[in-house]
């Protein structure tokens, strides 16, 4: 289940991670900088270049089809063509990493990926492994 708050430390987003197994928060801070999504899983808090939601949006909505999440901590191997990969990838608009917390950089497909689903921009499956994500196709 996923609660709604409005994305502030004072009233974060209550997530569950793709599969469902995983509950967690996030929030935007703004104040930080560079400007942050803080997610909190447990006593550990990572965080991600605030912009990762429209970069991610947009290469999304460029890349068109399904994409597989492919999560991983940092430092371990990912699946090329990934979202995770993406968010890792020296090409993409900030030159590699959007994690903020060296040692906690990775997982990103795992924590972001719920977020851009409850903002509504993309499509995301929610089965036990494997899942993949897309944008949103909005009426035009």
């Amino acid at each position: 289940m996923i609660t709604y708050g409005d994305g502030t430390a004072d009233d974060p987003w209550k997530l569950k991670t793709p599969p469902g197994s995983s509950e967690y928060e996030a929030w935007r801070d703004e104040t930080a900088d560079p400007p942050a999504l803080v997610v909190q899983v447990g006593k550990t808090r990572l965080s991600y270049q605030l912009r990762a939601l429209d970069d991610a949006a947009a290469m999304l909505a460029e890349h068109g089809d399904w994409m597989e999440l492919g999560n991983a901590d940092e430092g371990k191997p990912v699946k090329d063509g990934s979202l995770e990969a993406w968010a890792r990838d020296e090409t993409n608009p900030v030159g590699g990493y959007y994690g903020l917390r060296k040692g906690y950089r990775g997982r990103f497909a795992n924590y972001v990926s719920p977020v851009l689903e409850l903002l509504g921009v993309a499509e995301l499956e929610h089965k036990p492994r494997g899942n993949r994500i897309r944008a949103r196709v909005r009426p035009t």
